[in-house]
């Protein structure tokens, strides 16, 4: 996978969680509780945030973000308006560190540790990407759940990829 992909997959995914945030009717049902779901929205969108400006601005683009996962998971009602913050900071980690990653960097060891191992730069973008995903996925059953909204936000659509002409 090139980097301008790999960046466009992730804006893409990062796009939907904003529009799934924004989806929701007001700022108490991001963070109500829906049984058999360990997360809310604003849990998860709390976490992508962290997550992105971590591996992505931090550690990749040295943007000296400090990352507190644990208020990741512990902090509540935080308003939409806050969470749309925290995913646009995200999403400009990724443009900034975009601009400065090579193809070569992607051959190499990331930079960090991750869970105690070694890992390829390009394998561990590739990880990011589709745990991003995974977690979108997550916020739009949560949102769905949570308002009893059954519309979608357009979340992982090819209409956003480029097209071969």
């Amino acid at each position: 996978m090139d980097l301008p992909t790999l960046h466009l997959v992730l804006k893409r995914e990062l796009a939907a969680v904003r529009r799934e945030i924004e989806a929701y009717p007001d700022d108490d049902s991001v963070w109500r509780m829906v049984p058999g779901t360990p997360n809310t929205g604003g849990t998860l969108a709390l976490h992508l945030a962290g997550n992105l400006q971590h591996y992505f601005g931090a550690v990749l683009g040295k943007s000296r973000y400090v990352r507190d996962r644990d208020a990741e998971f512990a902090q509540r009602n935080v308003p939409r308006s806050e969470l749309l913050r925290g995913l646009d900071a995200a999403g400009a980690a990724l443009d900034a560190t975009f601009r400065t990653l090579k193809p070569t960097d992607l051959a190499a060891p990331y930079p960090e540790v991750v869970a105690k191992r070694r890992v390829n730069t390009g394998v561990f973008l590739l990880h990011l990407a589709t745990h991003l995903s995974y977690h979108l996925g997550q916020i739009d059953y949560h949102r769905r759940a949570a308002t009893r909204d059954t519309r979608g936000v357009g979340a992982v659509a090819v209409q956003e990829l480029p097209e071969v002409v």
